[in-house]
């Protein structure tokens, strides 16, 4: 090894660039108590804001009397609907292109919806006052069940849109219908259906669940009146869309206002939506003139806050004997709850469900997605997915593990037949995408191998065997998963939010010693954006990581960008790094051109430094390059080392992966121990191994949540039964596995550094593999499908319909 290639490796390796395992530079305040939340804003003369919450899930208000609570010492304003009105701020719009209600005008439509804000000095006496608020309700008939809402019987929701036929989507056919959403080829499906030589038919439920950040939703409020210019400080995800709806409701320039995203405890696709909170903490602030600061308690996030899921999905999928499938069908209702406030791209109501087609190689598919109303908290957010992607991966992979029972052939054989192949791609599917880049046969394989899967059929194999003679109570299951996910949004062509296409933004400056600042139009909420946007950097422009400084979420100083949801932060607003880091590249080279007495051409790149071809000790270092671009540019040149990058990406990108959970079920109990679980992830090219397995293991565990545990439930009157975490799953360290991680790289051919993004994968992928092991523990006892979550209740109660569990 030459003098010269050593040092080019040291020189790589003091960047910390692309692939490097490095220590997350957030954690140091972090763990030392310094993280800067909402609720560690004080101002001065800061007033503190608290609803009053129907406790009803459907009733007409008679009445509200707020003379007690005026007249506490302390309370400052009491706010109800009939006080926005004049404002035109009793109504917003949602994301989705629906209106909800600010504060309830008339009527509630689900339990936990806001009804009266209460501005006092003190949040405890907030609290005081909310319940000296006397609201008279007229209950109604609740309506739970989506497959009841478009009944003749079913009583009608939204009084606002009473008589309205159509909606932002097209046409409406009940007065509780929202849209009717379709892609692909139904003639041609259905005839591939009636032709095929096997049909396997399921009905799927991926039920409503939350989110549940560790930090709850808040925000501070503060309108300077003298200049006329609002500043909030807030849980967004989206700081720059918060901006632009907050003018828009408002009336207030957009110039002369600021949203702030401090650090996030936590978003999960909870923290996109622009909440009543928001708007009452807004107005207030306006009104009386003082910072006014909303923070809700752990209750109220889980009662009102965006839900995700709740979709009820029917499917059919046709194949040949040999097991090559030959059709897909899907018919979804879709439960939005009261207001339609999904956070959608305008173009698809139902997400990117379409992408259930998965992994495999089907010629012919059709989809119908049903929206609509019922007296549940609105939502529908992506948690931790893109925009319905985990409802499409669940359910592709429930049924081709259907699929494999009918055909009485082993669910990873069924996969394998299927897969879309290398040589495919890129791969154009059948309802309308067109998948970047994969290997997934390779990563089948290697899942399949590690795990020892043959061993562990016959393993399993002896179990049964052992059950039916007596020597065990306990179950061997194991599950196969293997996802594609659509992530990166997006595309202006495809993708918008009210009008604003889904691109990112990035906005370098070098100062003349070197360092750099990067601002973002992205938030992090406990990804790492500060270390991996600096190593993305370092590599690009050649200067370490940790002279670096990364800063988002004030829309004061970040370039406009979207946000951070739906596994796009890599994707995008990654891509707009590389590429203003390659603008800086270019300047540079050509300063270097000038100090060399060379032509640009001459000049070859070296980890971080111009050198000239064939002359490699004529050089100029970054750094060099960075204090020359305030002093001795070229003639005719801007002085200064600066760019910004607006980044349209031309396509989303596709990650994928291959997952194996092996489980043994106590027949007797219910309870399901996780043996092992195996999560091999292909995420393009990988930024930073130690990140990544953080985000595998973080998403993971979510999803060991939902698939075992998780589900808002709501009985016949509205009532959440679980509107606490006395009574919803968070799996702690007790309950929560040891997980096992591997990869492999397929980078993305169209993105700058071929990144895909994995934030979101382990919970896409996870969920179907635990639920695909629960359902394999039974499915030699003629089981087909149960329906999530798999707790312990539930799982008992599948052995006892068995006839397996003792007296």
């Amino acid at each position: 090894m030459t003098t010269e290639t050593q040092s080019t490796q040291e020189r790589s390796q003091k960047l910390e660039g692309l692939g490097t395992r490095r220590k997350r530079v957030e954690d140091v305040r972090f763990t030392q108590g310094k993280g800067n939340y909402i609720d560690d804003f004080k101002q001065p003369g800061m007033l503190f804001g608290d609803f009053v919450r129907s406790p009803y899930g459907h009733a007409r208000i008679k009445s509200i009397n707020t003379e007690a609570a005026l007249a506490l010492p302390g309370v400052k304003a009491v706010l109800t609907a009939e006080d926005l009105k004049p404002l035109k701020l009793h109504w917003m719009p949602t994301l989705a292109g629906d209106v909800q209600a600010v504060l309830a005008d008339e009527k509630v439509l689900f339990q936990g919806q806001e009804v009266v804000f209460v501005v006092a000095e003190d949040r405890y006496v907030a609290a005081d006052a909310v319940d000296l608020v006397e609201v008279e309700y007229e209950d109604l008939p609740a309506l739970v069940d989506p497959n009841q809402s478009m009944t003749a019987a079913a009583p009608v929701l939204r009084d606002d849109l009473q008589g309205k036929t159509s909606g932002a989507h097209g046409p409406r056919k009940h007065h509780n219908h929202i849209f009717t959403w379709e892609v692909g080829d139904a003639a041609g499906t259905a005839r591939a259906i009636s032709d095929a030589q096997v049909v396997a038919t399921e009905r799927i439920v991926y039920q409503r669940v939350h989110p549940c950040p560790l930090e709850t939703c808040g925000c501070v409020a503060s309108m300077d009146k003298v200049n006329g210019h609002l500043t909030v400080w807030g849980t967004f995800q989206a700081p720059h869309a918060v901006r632009t709806v907050a003018s828009l409701i408002s009336g207030i320039p957009e110039h002369k206002i600021r949203i702030v995203s401090p650090d996030i405890g936590g978003g999960f696709g909870n923290k996109v939506g622009v909440y009543p909170g928001y708007i009452c903490s807004i107005v207030a602030s306006i009104v009386l003139g003082v910072p006014v600061k909303w923070v809700e308690d752990r209750m109220e996030n889980l009662q009102a806050t965006a839900f995700a899921r709740d979709y009820h999905m029917t499917g059919e999928i046709a194949a040949t004997q040999e097991g090559r499938i030959t059709a897909l069908r899907c018919n979804v209702l879709a439960d939005h709850g009261a207001f339609d406030a999904c956070a959608d791209p305008t173009k698809y109501p139902a997400g990117f469900f379409s992408i259930c087609t998965g992994s495999y190689d089907i010629p012919v598919a059709h989809v119908t997605v049903e929206g609509v109303y019922t007296n549940k908290a609105p939502g529908g957010v992506a948690y931790r997915c893109s925009f319905r992607v985990t409802e499409a991966s669940y359910f592709i992979e429930r049924m081709i593990d259907v699929l494999a029972r009918k055909l009485g052939m082993d669910p990873a054989e069924v996969r394998r037949r299927n897969l879309i192949r290398k040589e495919q791609f890129p791969y154009q599917s059948a309802l309308g995408w067109e998948y970047d880049s994969g290997d997934y046969l390779t990563a089948l394989d290697k899942a399949l191998n590690t795990v020892g899967y043959a061993g562990l059929r016959e393993e399993q194999r002896r179990n049964r065997e052992a059950f039916a003679h007596g020597a065990t109570r306990k179950l061997m299951g194991i599950g196969v998963s293997f996802f594609t996910e659509i992530v990166g949004a997006g595309p202006i062509k495809n993708c918008d939010i009210l009008g604003l296409g889904m691109f990112d933004s990035c906005e370098i400056r070098v100062h003349p010693t070197g360092s750099v600042i990067a601002r973002l139009g992205t938030i992090s909420q406990g990804q790492g954006h500060a270390t991996t946007f600096a190593q993305i950097l370092a590599s690009e422009i050649g200067i370490p990581a940790d002279k670096i400084t990364v800063e988002e979420g004030d829309t004061d100083t970040a370039p406009y960008g979207l946000g951070t949801y739906g596994s796009r932060s890599t994707p995008v607003a990654g891509a707009a790094t590389a590429m203003a880091g390659r603008k800086i590249r270019a300047k540079a080279q050509m300063i270097a051109a000038h100090l060399l007495e060379v032509h640009d051409d001459d000049l070859e790149w070296d980890v971080d430094r111009f050198r000239v071809k064939g002359v490699p000790d004529l050089s100029k270092t970054m750094t060099e390059l960075a204090f020359a671009a305030y002093n001795n540019v070229p003639p005719g040149m801007e002085p200064g080392l600066e760019a910004v990058s607006y980044y349209d990406p031309p396509n989303m990108t596709y990650p994928f992966g291959a997952y194996v959970c092996i489980v043994d079920v106590d027949v007797d109990s219910g309870v399901t121990e996780i043996r092992r679980f195996y999560a091999l992830d292909d995420c393009g090219t990988r930024i930073n191994p130690m990140i990544i397995e953080g985000q595998v293991h973080g998403g993971l565990t979510e999803a060991l949540a939902i698939a075992m545990g998780q589900e808002m439930a709501y009985d016949d009157a509205g009532n959440l039964t679980n509107a606490s975490l006395l009574d919803f799953f968070l799996p702690t360290a007790v309950e929560t596995p040891s997980w096992e991680t591997d990869f492999t790289t397929t980078p993305s051919p169209h993105h700058p550094i071929g990144a895909k993004g994995v934030g979101e994968s382990p919970n896409v992928g996870g969920v179907s593999a635990f639920s695909n092991a629960v359902n394999d523990a039974f499915a030699h006892l003629g089981l087909t499908h149960t329906q999530m979550p798999h707790d312990h209740w539930r799982v008992w109660k599948t052995a006892e319909r068995l006839g397996l569990t003792t007296a």
